[in-house]
């Protein structure tokens, strides 16, 4: 898991414009939602994400491992979105794409930082836990920053159920 690795040639489409995310894996579905300025954007996003994982067959989940791969992308949506919250005054935009084996999940804010695991990571400590689950659940994460302008897109992908 890795927050600085490059990303791969076609992990990554034109520059991320104000409008919000545009990377995604080629060949698959997907799903952007515009989150600038909403209100109560976490279950929004949740929402979103959930309707997108029914029309492509992920829900409702024919068994037990299904579901809780469908859960992890929730899960990882909301990690995402909450941190954009608390640490980036909000996301811009959230894009969810799938292609054959990885569902990709992309949020992209106008902050500057870079989302980091709490290290060492204490289980009974409150808070600071989003981006351990986050590293815990995907394949992969990372952050894109905007080059010429300011924020960034938090991304990470996860192994599509088989």
């Amino acid at each position: 898991m890795s927050t600085t690795r490059q990303p791969r040639p076609g992990d990554l489409g034109p520059e991320p414009d104000d409008a919000g995310p545009t990377a995604a894996p080629s060949g698959g579905r997907t799903r952007t939602l515009a989150l600038s300025g909403a209100s109560g954007v976490v279950p929004l996003a949740r929402d979103f994400t959930r309707q997108a994982l029914y029309d492509w067959g992920w829900l409702p989940a024919a068994n037990a491992d299904r579901r809780a791969a469908a859960e992890d992308v929730l899960l990882v949506v909301s990690e995402l979105v909450t941190n954009a919250c608390l640490h980036a005054d909000g996301p811009d935009g959230l894009l969810v794409s799938c292609a054959a084996k990885v569902l990709r999940v992309e949020v992209t804010d106008r902050g500057t930082g870079r989302p980091a695991p709490r290290t060492p990571h204490r289980a009974g400590r409150p808070g600071g836990h989003g981006m351990f689950i986050v590293q815990r659940l995907c394949l992969d994460w990372g952050v894109v920053h905007r080059t010429g302008a300011t924020g960034k897109t938090v991304w990470a992908e996860l192994a599509a159920p088989v």
